[in-house]
């Protein structure tokens, strides 16, 4: 599947309100096929604090233009690959999460086209202390996408307890359920246990359509392949480079080797 430059109709319309708990907020990544087996970004639809910017044929990088999420806010994002295309999502900062009037949502819906490829591989989201926040990722894939989903939490800034975050992620194929996952971080009961996080200040997790050989087991690392094709990569860290390091390790389990 190739890709090249060819500019699209973009939608740069705010779709945000302020209420009184919080920011309200929608931003769009459409993709559509283009000549030559290219992709454009037929639309980018931008709304602070999520604000879209296109970085090359087929990358889109998430800019903050306003502090958040904040208590009280609820946001979403919908990312929708066309069959064929490819879209490749990042951040050029981290998330950081802050305390505020309420629980802080975000909603993150993507559907993948046959044959289509998404890599979603954003900055970390790091909980300031007293932050309550909501993660729900929907992910619905065609036949033949091929995805790479990876997300980084941060226990709080230097120095700081953790806030706390429930975490949803959801994959389905053609109707089938691919992976169905929760958890929590922030809950001082259980989080220093020896059988959630221990000492760790970081957990993160990959999900990828690439089906790991076999499960493998290293320090503060597990690859598991899934029942359908796919591999859940988790790993616990002291810190986010250490995190990003054991998380890519897990992900080469899975890929096939490069081409010499």
């Amino acid at each position: 599947m190739g890709t090249g430059v060819e500019s699209g109709a973009r939608d740069t319309r705010t779709v945000a309100a302020t209420g009184a708990r919080g920011m309200r907020a929608v931003a769009v990544v459409e993709t559509a096929a283009g000549g030559g087996g290219r992709t454009v970004m037929r639309r980018l639809a931008s709304a602070p604090p999520l604000t879209l910017r296109q970085t090359g044929p087929h990358t889109v990088h998430l800019v903050s233009t306003a502090a958040g999420p904040l208590g009280g806010d609820r946001l979403r994002l919908d990312l929708r690959v066309a069959p064929g295309t490819t879209l490749e999502l990042g951040s050029v900062a981290a998330t950081l999460v802050l305390p505020g009037d309420g629980p802080s949502t975000m909603v993150v819906t993507g559907h993948v086209g046959a044959g289509a490829t998404l890599r979603f591989v954003p900055e970390p989201t790091v909980l300031a202390a007293r932050s309550d926040h909501r993660l729900h990722v929907r992910l619905t894939l065609e036949e033949d996408a091929t995805v790479l989903w990876r997300e980084e939490i941060v226990f709080g800034r230097h120095g700081e307890p953790s806030g706390r975050c429930h975490a949803r992620f959801d994959a389905t194929r053609d109707g089938v359920p691919l992976l169905r996952q929760e958890f929590t971080v922030g809950d001082p009961t259980v989080d220093g246990s020896p059988a959630v996080y221990g000492n760790a200040r970081c957990v993160g997790t990959t999900f990828m359509t690439a089906q790991a050989p076999a499960a493998a087991v290293a320090e503060g690392i597990a690859v598991l392949p899934l029942a359908a094709p796919g591999t859940l990569v988790s790993a616990l860290a002291d810190d986010a480079v250490q995190l990003r390091t054991r998380l890519e390790w897990g992900e080469r389990q899975a890929l096939p080797p490069a081409t010499p």
